[in-house]
């Protein structure tokens, strides 16, 4: 079994030393901001966000054709329902109508009706009391 060994504060600095000095060595080697490779990344990042501008800019033109497109749609639909919602009024309103005259004309029938047996009915009385008024 290996047997741990604390490292003593010389170690531990060359380590620390060691660490500043290859940080330092990569932010040496960072090209500069010339160089054609950073030119070529940054140019193709640029070129990225246009195009990602673009594919937002024709998705918010297509998302507003499409919600005018529902809203003429629902425009259609509501003003057919209403013609159908109108129509059914008027064919209530119609059959309303129709009833209605059925309705006064059994009560003009029944009054009719009312009237010729009370004319029978007087006719039966008078009849009667001429009867009655001969003898």
């Amino acid at each position: 079994m290996a047997v741990y060994r604390e490292k003593d504060i010389f170690e531990r600095r060359s380590a620390a030393n060691e660490a500043k000095k290859a940080l330092l060595a990569r932010f040496k080697a960072k090209p500069a901001e010339d160089d054609p490779a950073v030119l070529a990344r940054k140019a193709e990042r640029q070129r990225i966000l246009e195009e990602r501008e673009k594919r937002n800019i024709e998705k918010e033109r297509l998302k507003q054709e499409r919600l005018a497109r529902e809203a003429a749609e629902r425009a259609a639909r509501e003003a057919a329902e209403e013609a159908a919602r109108l129509e059914a009024e008027a064919r209530a309103a119609e059959e309303a109508k129709i009833r209605e005259a059925e309705e006064n004309e059994r009560i003009a029938r029944l009054l009719a009706d009312e009237a010729e047996r009370k004319a029978k009915r007087d006719a039966r009385y008078a009849a009667r009391k001429a009867r009655a008024g001969r003898h």
